[in-house]
């Protein structure tokens, strides 16, 4: 690929963490300069030569969202950063045209579906709140979910600060009926939790629900089970928000509705200027590309095969992955 064809530049990167933020990701992500310069190097070096990737951003803020979730291991950064940009383009009506003025993004962002809470927590966190009763699943269908929460997720990911402080997760169960889970099967519901958390580069800090009905508990199980350990470790379920106060969850920084002092409308308000702000950079995700014929059928699938297995120690064949070490032994064990 020539000059001047990737989506975006390589840049030179200038730090625009605060002091202290600089201070917790070289504590926490093995991050200083050294460090940065030379992975940036590194995997803009890889794109270049990966005969798998067609167009990519590679902007320092693009390549560091995913060496910061994976403390500036490079390999990792890389089947990370590979793994996205497939699962963008093969998940295309979930990832597509993230633009938050298709009239039902706008819809369900004025419902309160999901929304970042304007400012910081006292750890300097952004807070996300979600609202899932809200989502009329007759009238929505599970892209529109996925859309709407790539939407978010994606413009959240471009801050540096929330790259290196992580996520605070805030949901309301209430509303939420049998309908709801019937948007996804089984399996869907599998591989979207697991790729979501292998390959969104978002560190999740805390997890807080309120009102999860008792009727769905075997669902609440079964989302749970599908988790890493370090992440459900950080999950918290009250039966309400008076049963959440009284367990010393601070709900300040939450909606008027929830304890907090702003009114959810003029946070959703805030909330569409920003995603309004990046529009742009989320519309030009659409030029990143890669050669899907060149990934084995599971892992454009998303299969959880595909994604124990990784993708450097597979070569593809016709579509069709040929393992190599220990992991094709154990191939055959894995429940799709």
């Amino acid at each position: 690929m020539g000059a001047g064809e990737w989506v975006t530049e390589e840049d030179k990167y200038e730090c625009p963490l605060s002091e202290d933020t600089q201070k917790m990701a070289k504590e926490e992500l093995r991050e200083d300069k050294n460090t940065r310069d030379q992975a940036l190097d590194q995997i803009r070096s890889w794109i270049k030569q990966n005969p798998r990737i067609e167009n990519s951003r590679m902007d320092a803020k693009f390549i560091l969202k995913f060496l910061r979730c994976k403390k500036f291991n490079v390999p990792m950064a890389q089947e990370s950063i590979e793994r996205y940009l497939l699962l963008r383009q093969v998940y295309g009506p979930a990832f597509h045209n993230l633009d938050i003025t298709i009239p039902v993004m706008d819809e369900l962002l004025t419902l309160g579906y999901i929304f970042a809470v304007p400012g910081r927590d006292i750890k300097g966190r952004r807070v996300v709140v979600a609202r899932p009763g809200v989502f009329d699943p007759y009238k929505y269908t599970n892209a529109d979910m996925c859309k709407i929460h790539a939407i978010t997720y994606e413009a959240l990911m471009e801050d540096e600060e929330s790259q290196v402080r992580g996520f605070v997760h805030f949901a309301d169960g209430a509303g939420v009926s049998f309908p709801h889970l019937t948007l996804f099967t089984p399996k869907e519901a599998v591989r979207i939790v697991k790729n979501g958390e292998k390959t969104l580069p978002m560190r999740h800090k805390e997890v807080h629900a309120i009102n999860v009905n008792p009727s769905l508990k075997f669902a609440l199980d079964f989302g749970m089970s599908l988790i890493s350990e370090k992440i459900r470790s950080r999950v918290r379920i009250y039966t309400s928000i008076e049963d959440a106060k009284n367990n010393k969850m601070d709900v300040s920084m939450l909606p008027k509705e929830y304890g907090g002092t702003m009114p959810m409308k003029e946070m959703i308000d805030l909330w569409r200027k920003e995603l309004l702000d990046l529009r742009p950079i989320m519309m030009s995700h659409d030029r990143m590309k890669v050669r899907a014929e060149m990934y084995s059928e599971k892992a454009r699938e998303g299969a959880v095969s595909a994604l124990k297995a990784g993708f450097n120690c597979s070569t593809s064949t016709g579509g069709e992955s040929t393992m190599h070490g220990i992991t094709g032994s154990f191939r055959k064990l894995e429940v799709d």
